[in-house]
């Protein structure tokens, strides 16, 4: 009897353990949410095909470019610099 006892109280721990284990972490409602990343707009350079933020394109007489050399190359290879 008594061995009756302790399985099935070895069983109840285990259960317990199992349904604790089982459950999702409790979230806490003071730790800050983490901010969701947000998607670039993105921009290919007319000159050399660099992918890069939009933001950081500078626009020219041919579309956008990465930096001031590609578009001045650019500008003056198709003659629309002034």
């Amino acid at each position: 009897m008594k061995y009756l006892l302790l399985i099935v109280v070895v069983a109840l721990v285990f259960s317990m353990l199992a349904r604790k284990r089982a459950r999702p972490p409790a979230v806490k409602p003071d730790s800050p949410a983490q901010p969701k990343a947000q998607a670039l707009s993105m921009a290919t350079c007319a000159q050399c095909g660099l992918h890069l933020p939009l933001d950081e394109a500078l626009p020219g007489q041919g579309g956008v470019f990465c930096s001031g050399a590609h578009r001045a190359a650019f500008e003056l290879a198709h003659g629309t610099r002034s």
